[in-house]
């Protein structure tokens, strides 16, 4: 399994990254806005556990949301250690 990963910066809107955490990993406003807090405050947040193959869709997703809205919003993906 590999978790997604967004990290923070200081250029992409709050606002943005709780748009981009519901419509991609299916947060509700509420969970969306504390993962990008964590985000905000810890420098990143795991915003979703998947298959290889689904986190690497997920981290596609996110960077070419953030791409087409000129954001620089990093999201990466990794093993999960058990």
């Amino acid at each position: 399994m590999y978790q997604v990963l967004m990290l923070n910066d200081d250029y992409t809107p709050m606002e943005f990254v709780v748009v981009v955490i519901q419509e991609f990993f299916a947060k509700d406003l509420e969970t969306a806005t504390q993962i990008m807090l964590k985000i905000h405050l810890d420098g990143k947040a795991v915003c979703g556990v998947y298959s290889r193959d689904v986190a690497a869709t997920k981290v596609d997703q996110v960077l070419d949301a953030a791409a087409k809205s000129g954001h620089p919003l990093k999201c990466l993906s990794e093993p999960v250690d058990f």
